[in-house]
C-alpha cells in the first residue's frame, strides 16, 4: 500500500502539471489569435454589420434627416426596373463565366499535367496564369479594342472569312457575351492552377487499374478525373460565381461610349450600387442592394456545398 501511494503521488503531480501546461498553451493561442480576429472583425465583419444597419434607413448624404424605414428600401428595389435588369445581367454574367471557366480550365489543367515532363511545363503554367494577375483596366481596354465594331480584329477576321461584322459592344446580348468572355479569360488561369493541384494529388493506382481494364485517356478523364475532382470543381465554381457577381469594371469599360452614358448598355449590380451611392446619394438604398448581393452569394454557396455533400453520400 505504501509503495502504491508513492507511485501514485508522482503520477498525480505529472497530471497536474500537464493540465497547467495545457491551459497555458490554450490561453497563449487565444491571445495570439485575438489580434487577427480583431483586424478581421474590423475590416470584414464591421462593414457588413454597418451595411445591414444602413439598409434599414433612408440614408441620404445630402440630408441631415435619416429616418428609419425598415424594409422599405427592399420593397422599392424589387419595383425598380434598373435594379431588376442589373440582377438579370449580373446573374447571366456570373453563371455564363462559370459555365465557360470550369470545363476549359479542367481540360487545360489536364493537358498541362500530362505534359509535366516537358521542358516547357513551367512556361505553360505561367502563360495561363498571366491573365489572372494582369491589371483589370488595361486588359478590359485591350478587349474593347478586340470587340470594336469598325477597327477590331475580331470583326476583321469574320469579314475575311465571308461573314458579317457584328456590333459586339452596341447590342445588349452581345455585350453580355463579351463580358462573360472577359471574366472567363481573367479567372481561367486561377482555375487551371487549382485543378493542377488536384490532378497532382489524385491516386495513380486508380488510373493504372483503369488502364488495365482497357480505359483510354478520354474515358479516364470523364469517368475517373471528373468525379474525383468534385471538391476542386466546387471551389472553382464558388470563386467564379463570386467574382462574376462582383463584376463592375468589365461592364463599365466595355459598355462605355454607348447611349451617351458610361455603362448604361449593360447594367450590373455593383454599378447600380455605386451610382445610387455616389451619384444619387441614396446610401441606404445602395446598402439594401449590397445586402441582396450578399444573400445571393451565400445562398448559391450553400446550395453548391449541399449538392456536393449529397453526391458524396451517394
Amino acid at each position: 500500500m505504501v509503495s502504491s501511494a508513492l507511485f501514485a503521488a508522482p503520477n498525480s503531480n505529472l497530471e497536474g502539471k500537464d493540465k497547467v501546461s495545457r491551459k497555458k498553451r490554450f490561453w497563449f493561442a487565444i491571445i495570439a489569435i485575438l489580434p487577427t480576429f480583431a483586424i478581421f472583425g474590423w475590416v470584414r465583419m464591421f462593414p457588413i454589420a454597418e451595411t445591414l444597419r444602413l439598409s434599414l434607413f433612408e440614408w441620404n448624404l445630402l440630408s441631415r434627416n435619416k429616418p428609419f424605414v425598415g424594409l422599405e428600401n427592399f420593397r422599392e428595389l424589387f419595383q425598380d426596373d434598373q435594379f431588376l435588369d442589373a440582377i438579370i445581367n449580373t446573374a447571366a454574367i456570373a453563371f455564363g463565366a462559370m459555365a465557360v471557366t470550369i470545363p476549359v480550365s479542367m481540360v487545360l489543367a489536364a493537358v498541362i499535367y500530362h505534359r509535366t515532363r516537358s521542358r516547357f511545363a513551367g512556361f505553360y503554367e505561367t502563360a495561363v496564369f498571366i491573365p489572372h494577375v494582369v491589371s483589370l483596366v488595361p486588359a478590359a481596354m485591350a478587349w474593347k479594342w478586340v470587340f470594336d465594331a469598325k477597327l477590331g480584329p475580331l470583326n476583321r477576321l469574320i469579314v475575311a472569312f465571308g461573314g458579317e461584322a457584328q456590333p459586339w459592344l452596341f447590342d445588349p446580348v452581345l455585350s453580355v457575351i463579351c463580358i462573360i468572355l472577359l471574366v472567363s479569360w481573367q479567372t481561367l488561369g486561377y482555375g487551371v492552377l487549382i485543378y493542377l493541384v488536384g490532378f497532382r494529388n489524385l491516386p495513380k493506382s486508380v488510373y493504372e487499374a483503369a488502364r488495365l481494364d482497357g480505359a483510354n485517356g478520354v474515358q479516364s478523364f470523364f469517368f475517373m478525373s471528373v468525379p474525383l475532382l468534385k471538391p476542386i470543381t466546387l471551389y472553382v465554381s464558388v470563386v467564379t460565381l463570386i467574382s462574376g457577381f462582383n463584376v463592375y469594371a468589365q461592364a463599365f469599360i466595355l459598355a462605355s461610349d454607348t447611349q451617351g452614358a458610361p455603362g448604361r448598355l449593360v447594367r450590373v449590380l455593383v454599378l447600380d450600387m455605386l451610382e445610387n451611392s455616389f451619384q444619387n446619394f441614396r446610401v441606404g438604398y445602395a446598402a439594401a442592394e449590397a445586402v441582396i448581393l450578399l444573400v445571393i452569394v451565400l445562398v448559391l454557396t450553400g446550395v453548391q456545398f449541399g449538392l456536393l455533400r449529397q453526391r458524396g453520400r451517394k
